[in-house]
């Protein structure tokens, strides 16, 4: 905690919604960098990680969680009870839903439920996300759709994206988060070490080239992060799937799908350390492992 400075509010804000809403984009908007990977498919977060957004009088920890969907493996249920536990500690909730569907998705309706079993009091600020995609004479229209998911809640419509009203949301999300202490110090903006922001981009990369359910099936370990003294960072990092067959998707004729994952991954690495970046990249198969507890645990979940 840094000392020396009175700060007049500081709390938790668990930013929740299914998949690919946009919830890492609007943190990554707040916060001014990409400290929170993101791509066009969901699932793209797969644990919770905080982005600190530090002023001269509030501290607000955005804490971004994994999307909230129907499961169909123990990886799955891993994401959803992680994000519920997100709850525990938060002071406000974020609920961020896709503004763009003609109606609130099926999946939005599990954080509902999950807030009516716990009988939750904690305040509700419903962001519908991707105003920019929706015709300005339905906006009042999609308001008043998307706000019957819960009635309850304050409701804002938003673009992640290109900064419509990201202002105003963060006046509301001050205005209800508590007076305190900053938890971070002021030059903090995330929880995670460089490496793991670094399995994330490079699972992002994965989901931006491969298919179906290939890019789903891929957990990163990151085998070596060396700090050269040229000025240059050597990453040395595993790709893991489920099988054979993946291992040969995710490898291309002759090596050419994991060089674009490598390509697209290293700039946004070296975005992220400004600085030049070698990355080495591998594929190994552990046989179904987002279904075998050991491996899960292996893997950090």
């Amino acid at each position: 905690m840094t000392t020396g400075k009175e700060y007049h509010k500081s709390g938790y804000v668990a930013v929740m919604g299914r998949p690919n809403v946009g919830k890492s984009t609007l943190m990554n908007a707040y916060i001014g960098q990409k400290i929170a990977a993101v791509s066009p498919k969901p699932q793209t977060t797969r644990k919770s990680q905080l982005g600190i957004l530090t002023t001269a009088t509030e501290q607000v920890i955005f804490v971004d969680t994994p999307g909230l969907h129907n499961p169909v493996n123990k990886l799955g249920n891993y994401m959803n009870q992680h994000a519920f536990e997100v709850l525990q500690d938060a002071d406000l909730i974020l609920f961020i839903v896709d503004g763009s569907l003609s109606a609130p998705h099926e999946e939005d309706q599990i954080l509902v439920d999950y807030l009516t079993e716990i009988q939750s009091t904690l305040k509700v600020i419903l962001a519908i996300n991707k105003m920019d995609r929706i015709d300005a004479d339905m906006w009042i229209e999609k308001e008043e759709i998307f706000s019957a998911l819960l009635p309850s809640a304050d409701s804002i419509l938003v673009s992640a994206t290109r900064g419509d009203n990201l202002d105003k949301l963060l006046q509301r999300i001050i205005y209800h988060i508590p007076e305190g202490l900053p938890f971070y110090p002021e030059n903090q903006v995330t929880d995670l070490y460089e490496r793991e922001i670094t399995a994330d981009l490079i699972r992002a990369a994965c989901l931006i080239h491969l298919r179906d359910e290939v890019p789903h099936a891929i957990a990163i370990r990151i085998d070596e992060y060396t700090q050269r003294k040229l000025g240059n960072v050597f990453i040395a990092a595993t790709l893991f799937v489920e099988r054979d067959s993946q291992k040969g998707i995710v490898i291309g004729k002759a090596g050419k799908t994991l060089k674009r994952i490598g390509t697209t991954a290293r700039k946004e690495i070296e975005t992220m350390a400004g600085q030049q970046v070698y990355l080495k990249l591998r594929v190994k198969v552990r046989k179904n492992w987002r279904n075998d507890d050991k491996e899960l645990r292996r893997f950090g979940f």
